[in-house]
């Protein structure tokens, strides 16, 4: 998940504890999911900071935030993305009340989710992830990302970095770049 954005990995972290909690909030000791709580809480965290290379305490102050419940006020992590035109999409773990609710209805909303993938989104970014050319893009792909890491290959060759270092089995390049890269020759950095 350290490659999915912020906004993602909150969201599905999220659903997955409100799920939880939702089915077992008629029960009479649902107040014990305050220890999963905190594991999927620490959990997060530290898949943020491990992404962002910085600390947990330094996540947990970026998206703390506090919200009204029915019950009180409550702390959650939560993360915005703001959009033209439309109110902004909000993501958010935490601030479900750990009482026993005896009429509970499972809320069963689907998390919110950005509009299209991220190969979708790096299509539509309109460049090649080597030398940044507008034009004539093509996708590489490949079967197997262990195809990719072969031991004994002297000089690994800057798009196998890129795509190892991404763990994606597909690169957006333009026509020149694509074709290097079948022809086993190197890939220049920029072109003009």
């Amino acid at each position: 998940m350290m490659f999915d954005s912020d906004f993602t990995i909150i969201a599905q972290y999220g659903a997955e504890y409100r799920g939880y909690v939702q089915y077992y909030l008629p029960a009479q000791d649902v107040h014990r999911l305050d220890a999963l709580r905190w594991v999927m809480e620490t959990s997060m965290l530290k898949t943020l900071a491990a992404k962002h290379k910085s600390t947990v305490a330094a996540m947990a102050r970026k998206y703390k935030a506090v919200i009204d419940t029915p019950h009180g006020s409550r702390t959650c992590f939560q993360v915005s993305v703001p959009r033209e035109g439309k109110e902004p999409l909000v993501a958010r773990f935490g601030g479900i009340p750990l009482k026993r609710q005896l009429t509970a209805v499972i809320d069963d909303r689907r998390p919110p989710r950005m509009t299209g993938n991220e190969l979708i989104r790096r299509i539509l970014a309109g460049q090649c992830e080597r030398c940044q050319a507008r034009t004539g893009l093509h996708v590489h792909h490949v079967r197997r990302l262990a195809h990719l890491d072969k031991p004994g290959r002297p000089g690994r060759p800057g798009w196998i970095r890129l795509m190892a270092q991404r763990r994606r089995k597909t690169l957006v390049v333009c026509r020149q770049c694509h074709q290097d890269i079948h022809a086993g020759r190197t890939t220049a950095i920029t072109r003009t």
